[in-house]
């Protein structure tokens, strides 16, 4: 057992795999976790598409591809509010139209610039090539979001659940949401490597959602969030060194293997224990015969 844990890590690559596994793992349910209380899962896909023509320009430029995914991600969130505060366009149709624009866009400017990107690895991810440069990179994004979330967790919070009282009260709303949008960019320009543009928004809201089964606290649910997040890299690392299988899907199936068992076993939530439910009575039934028993 103890050889099965210890012999990725004598590979170079693993071990830079490894750790970019466990910042992602933590960056993306918190973030996350602001997603989907929100109601706002659907925005981090269309993050994820919307970095792409950034990418595809900064590689033909050969400029840092940091910049231009981040600024491709900002022109997109940008829009999106644009026309959800200038026109009758609802949310969800502004999404829709920027993703699929977007995307488009980056498709055809690989095409037109005659890029040598690999479209698939940054589709699907490729984090068994990390190097220690895309480490340092994720763990400087992973810190300084997180720490940004860390001074600015109030009003981020006021603004999550009551965004009218946020801007009643004299709170920069738009600023917020932009500041935003720049957090959820950065971690999807963090995560590409390790599970790429497509996969990313499961990770994003995969390890959350499961937490939110779980406990009932907004800190909770991030730090909860993030523990599962770790666990669903680090088994889908293991998984895919072991069975030749890619990577991000392996991470991916796990988060979601959690989040099936949270959603039949969770003890408030669970379709299995919940009261009211043939499991959950089936549960009461056999913890009152077991208390009749020691009473006995």
């Amino acid at each position: 057992m103890l050889h099965w844990l210890t012999e990725p890590i004598h590979f170079e690559f693993m071990r830079n795999s490894l750790i970019i596994g466990v910042f992602v793992g933590i960056l993306c349910p918190v973030i996350g976790t602001y997603l989907i209380v929100q109601r706002m899962a659907l925005l981090g896909d269309v993050m994820a598409h919307a970095v792409l023509p950034g990418v595809a320009v900064a590689f033909f430029l050969r400029v840092e591809i940091l910049v231009g995914a981040f600024t491709s991600g900002i022109i997109s969130a940008f829009l999106i509010a644009w026309l959800r505060s200038q026109t009758r366009v609802k949310v969800d149709a502004a999404m829709a139209l920027i993703f699929s624009s977007f995307f488009a866009l980056g498709v055809l400017l690989i095409t037109l610039l005659r890029n040598k990107l690999d479209l698939h690895s940054f589709l699907f991810g490729d984090i068994l090539g990390v190097t220690m440069t895309d480490v340092w990179r994720t763990g400087i994004i992973t810190i300084a979001v997180l720490l940004l979330v860390k001074l600015f967790y109030k009003e981020l919070l006021f603004y999550t659940f009551d965004r009218l009282g946020a801007q009643a009260i004299g709170l920069p709303v738009d600023w917020i949401y932009l500041g935003f949008m720049a957090a959820v960019t950065l971690t999807i320009i963090a995560s590409m490597q390790a599970v790429g543009i497509v996969l990313v928004v499961s990770l994003l809201v995969g390890p959350a959602i499961t937490a939110y089964l779980l406990v009932k606290e907004l800190h909770q649910m991030m730090g909860l969030g993030a523990v599962l997040g770790v666990i669903s890299s680090i088994s889908g690392m293991y998984i895919s060194y072991y069975y030749n299988l890619p990577s991000g899907p392996s991470i991916v199936l796990v988060s979601c293997s959690l989040f099936i068992l949270a959603l039949l076993f969770s003890p408030s939530q669970g379709l299995l224990t919940r009261p009211g439910t043939m499991g959950g009575r089936t549960s009461w039934i056999l913890q009152q015969l077991q208390n009749q028993k020691r009473n006995n």
